[in-house]
């Protein structure tokens, strides 16, 4: 018997499921950090008694059943601080006419975090991605942090006091963005700008006129080819300033460097340019809007290409899924991270209170073909909105990626040669074969899928520091 016979959730979909044979007993480490991992991410489900990579069932005898049981709970008290949040249930199944159990625990996201392991005196916070429980990162742990207490940086006091004449770039961005209408005191103070006592709040020192801070550096470059890595480097500015002087630069910067283009139609000519105005607005706006502001020596990236043009923000979404690459921006749901800087852009009518900014990049790329469809992609420390060049008629392309001649034979799945061609130059994550695939990075993708070309051969499974990596077997295909 497998697992799937006797539960109702779709082990091989799910990437929040873990199953183990027996608790080893010589290094409890192991699956200690796959609870801490669930912890401090969205919660999952770890079973006891269940062979790993097969699910198939191993079981327990009763007394066995609660021998395991009580050593889990053992070293989850003695290991693991502060103590997750599990339901632990024992599930019952008859085979030979024997009743046998496996242990069942429920791990929910701790309200609480980080979400500590300590072993042999040493502390690590793990955090489970992907299917794999691996240490969490910087961002990570910031980003953990700051949930826990819910606070957002631009509500937070500072220590500087509220003085209109130093916000004439602001006052001016409403006027101009409003039908020259005043922005007030009392409709500043009214959105939290500054407190009774008039001090201003952390959001409302970025949008000084003299702020030139880190928090706010942005890095634009153009690359005269399709990728960092192998083309030559046009031009890299650095910028820090407010951030309505953000806001100008990144669109004075791509505008005079974008292409632009006519189209003849039958009784006359359009002109064309590379980024709509209105969707290179948005793209900017949301980036500065939803900012990670905690994470200091970060910066903006806006990054022009040949074939398109990256506009990446430190943070991934906030309290939001990892998105490894989806072309439905209308249905992405994103909270707000940075309360008070949305508040003053969306009194400045430049954000849209219910969230519909990026209905208008796609309303602007409603007529561009499948090559040109913007998309959006996040990790744990940042996210990022493609726009493709208009004026590029190929549309955005990945010429990196060879074409094979020889494939898997019995092939394992439709995604074959598309997956050896990903992986023929560059090691890649499953995760990253998934995104670029299009499809869920699920365990039967992983198990059925990958592993499947790894056992017939076609791919090799490496490690790059702690995550699980493919490459292609270049002896077994030719190009």
């Amino acid at each position: 018997m497998i697992l799937d016979e006797i539960i109702s959730i779709p082990v091989h979909e799910s990437i929040n499921i873990e199953c183990k044979s027996r608790l080893n007993r010589n290094n409890s480490e192991g699956w200690l950090k796959t609870i801490a991992g669930f912890s401090n991410a969205e919660g999952g489900s770890f079973f006891i008694g269940v062979e790993d990579k097969s699910n198939k069932l191993i079981g327990f005898t009763r007394q066995d059943a609660d021998n395991e049981r009580n050593y889990f709970n053992n070293q989850i008290n003695e290991h693991i601080f502060p103590r997750p949040t599990f339901k632990l249930s024992f599930i019952s199944y008859q085979i030979h006419n024997k009743e046998l159990y496996i242990i069942r625990v429920d791990v929910s996201e701790s309200p609480i975090k980080p979400i500590i392991l300590k072993f042999k005196n040493v502390p690590s916070i793990y955090m489970r991605r992907e299917g794999f429980t691996n240490g969490a990162t910087y961002e990570e742990i910031i980003a953990m942090s700051i949930k826990s207490l819910n606070t957002q940086f631009d509500v937070l006091d500072s220590d500087c006091e509220y003085k209109r004449e130093n916000f004439t770039k602001l006052l001016a961005f409403y006027s101009e963005h409003n039908s020259g209408k005043e922005l007030t005191d009392k409709a500043l103070q009214s959105m939290g700008f500054f407190t009774k006592d008039k001090i201003l709040k952390k959001g409302a020192v970025l949008f000084s006129d003299d702020y030139s801070g880190e928090r706010t550096q942005i890095q634009c470059s153009v690359f005269a080819g399709f990728t960092k890595g192998s083309e030559r480097i046009v031009t890299i500015n650095r910028f820090n300033g407010n951030l309505i002087d953000s806001i100008n630069y990144i669109m004075e910067f791509v505008k005079l460097r974008m292409n632009h283009a006519m189209v003849k139609l039958p009784d006359s000519r359009i002109n064309l340019d590379a980024y709509p105005e209105r969707a290179l607005f948005e793209g900017v706006i949301n980036a500065l809007a939803h900012r990670d502001y905690f994470l200091e020596g970060t910066q903006i990236q806006i990054d022009m290409f040949k074939d398109r043009m990256e506009i990446s923000s430190p943070g991934s979404f906030y309290q939001g899924e990892k998105i490894s690459k989806t072309y439905d921006l209308s249905n992405i749901i994103s909270m707000r991270r940075n309360e008070l800087i949305c508040k003053v852009f969306v009194k400045c009518d430049v954000m849209e209170a219910a969230g519909t900014g990026f209905d208008k990049i796609v309303s602007d790329y409603a007529d561009a073909d499948e090559n040109h469809k913007p998309y959006i992609f996040s990790s744990s420390d940042h996210f990022t909105l493609v726009l493709p060049d208009l004026t590029y008629s190929l549309g955005i392309q990945n010429n990196s990626i060879p074409s094979l001649d020889v494939l898997p034979a019995p092939p394992i799945s439709v995604y074959d040669e598309k997956i050896l061609a990903f992986c023929f130059d560059t090691p890649r994550k499953a995760s990253e074969i998934s995104g670029y695939l299009g499809i869920s990075d699920s365990t039967y993708f992983r198990n059925k899928i990958l592993d499947g070309l790894v056992n017939s051969g076609y791919l090799m499974l490496n490690k790059q520091g702690n995550a699980k990596v493919y490459k292609t077997d270049i002896k077994k295909v030719k190009l």
